[in-house]
């Protein structure tokens, strides 16, 4: 199969601009080197002197001779996602998988099930390595792309198997150990399910992944999110306090191993696990700068502690205002004592806090990013808002002002009479977005 690939923008001032590309103009060759997808076209665009062939809409074929810095971009965008290819769909069909847990009737694309691994380097996702072949395994090696993001669950190959439901689950782990041949840094997550890969499993997965460290730079332990749409799916149980403690007692036990092995704490455990056993915390340090940042590990402390720190530089004053801050359950009680910490520098600043209940996905979904338009408004309505309504960008879908349910922030604006402002996920964002600092 031939591959083309249709340019849809070119940069303004870069080197294909400047060389005369447009947008409708094709990608034919690199060096008389067909490109497949993304992870060609990074590869053979990084050298400083190329050739590239291009297809102009009248069928003329234009060779350009080019002479850059090393891994200096040429300016080109082959539109959404940036692939140049489509999308690889799951064939898992994992227990504990969140998109099976969805409501009838949402948009497209939030049923698709992407296990891609060129969106692990692009966009940071997980994969399970169920989808890629040893040619795959090899382009990853050869180009050295890194880190890859990879989705264990289990380190038990039939267990990864009954969890997956793919027969094929548990050979692909072996694949992980090309990775580690080819000396490809990797970060790894467990999302675990009650009673099944928790307890002596975890321990036994835990003891099989320090193999692959430091090259395996950290593995995150998250709760599996359950929706009360789950008929006909495999009965999963919330995790309670008690199992949260022992969780917690297992990970701890582990970084204690590992940090005095490597100097790193490696196994990481989510923020919920914390709030669930009510325990304090971990300082900054215990997540190893905040690798696992995206699987919610450590996003409540480098919160607290970004907060403190911007407060700790405002020197305080009369200001008067009255506002509203809208979050999840879940980081309902950071938010208020953080919001008690700026009204001693603040008293006249007025913060209405409110965590909205998910009525929409079930009570124990509890992440503000998963918090809908119109859950959002029926429990805002006849509430005390005042001038401005603060609500956290992972509301939102990326770069986009709607919500997970299509609800616009306009509709919201409009339903609740008041100013919504978006506030950047930043300790430091929060604080100049409830002060105006970044107006002044």
């Amino acid at each position: 199969m031939k591959h083309e690939h249709v340019i849809s923008a070119v940069e303004e001032g870069g080197i294909a601009w400047e060389l005369g590309v447009e947008s409708g103009d094709v990608l034919l060759s690199i060096d008389d080197n067909e490109i497949e997808d993304i992870f060609d076209y990074q590869y053979y665009t990084n050298e400083e002197v190329l050739t590239v062939l291009i297809r102009k809409p009248d069928g003329e074929e234009w060779e350009l001779e080019i002479e850059k810095e090393y891994e200096e971009d040429l300016g080109l965008d082959f539109g959404e996602g940036g692939l140049m290819d489509e999308y690889r769909s799951c064939r898992n069909k994992c227990m504990f998988c969140f998109i099976d847990q969805m409501p009838k009737g949402m948009r497209d694309t939030l049923y698709f099930k992407d296990d891609d691994s060129r969106l692990s380097f692009l966009q940071g996702n997980y994969v399970t390595l169920t989808n890629m072949s040893d040619y795959d395994i090899d382009r990853i090696i050869n180009y050295h792309l890194e880190p890859i993001n990879i989705s264990f669950q289990t380190m038990n190959p039939e267990l990864r198997c009954r969890m997956l439901h793919n027969r094929f689950a548990g050979e692909a782990l072996k694949k992980v150990d090309r990775l580690y041949e080819g000396g490809i840094h990797m970060n790894g997550q467990i999302v675990l399910c009650k009673g099944i890969n928790d307890g002596e499993e975890l321990e036994y997965s835990i003891r099989e992944l320090t193999k692959y460290a430091p090259l395996l730079e950290s593995v995150s332990v998250v709760p599996v999110g359950l929706t009360k749409y789950r008929e006909g799916l495999y009965p999963l149980e919330p995790f309670t306090k008690e199992d949260a403690k022992k969780v917690l007692e297992t990970i701890h036990k582990w970084q204690n191993i590992l940090y005095e092995q490597y100097g790193l704490h490696f196994i990481h455990a989510g923020d919920e696990w914390y709030i669930l056993a009510e325990e304090e915390l971990p300082a900054e340090e215990s997540y190893d700068g905040y690798l696992q940042l995206e699987n919610g590990v450590g996003m409540v402390r480098l919160l607290l502690d970004e907060f403190s720190e911007a407060l700790e530089e405002c020197s305080g004053d009369e200001r008067e205002m009255e506002i509203s801050l809208a979050t999840g359950k879940l980081a309902y009680p950071y938010l208020s004592s953080l919001i008690e910490e700026m009204n001693r520098k603040y008293p006249n600043v007025k913060v209405h806090l409110y965590w909205i209940r998910n009525n929409f996905f079930g009570d124990m979904i509890t992440v503000s990013g998963l918090v809908t338009g119109q859950d959002l408004t029926a429990q805002l309505q006849g509430r005390e808002l005042g001038e401005r309504l603060l609500l956290p960008c992972s509301m939102l879908r990326s770069e986009e002002d709607v919500f997970l349910d299509d609800v616009t922030v306009a509709e919201v604006e409009e339903t609740l009479q008041v100013k919504v402002d978006i506030v950047k996920s930043s300790g430091r964002e929060f604080v100049n977005t409830i002060l105006r600092l970044n107006e002044e």
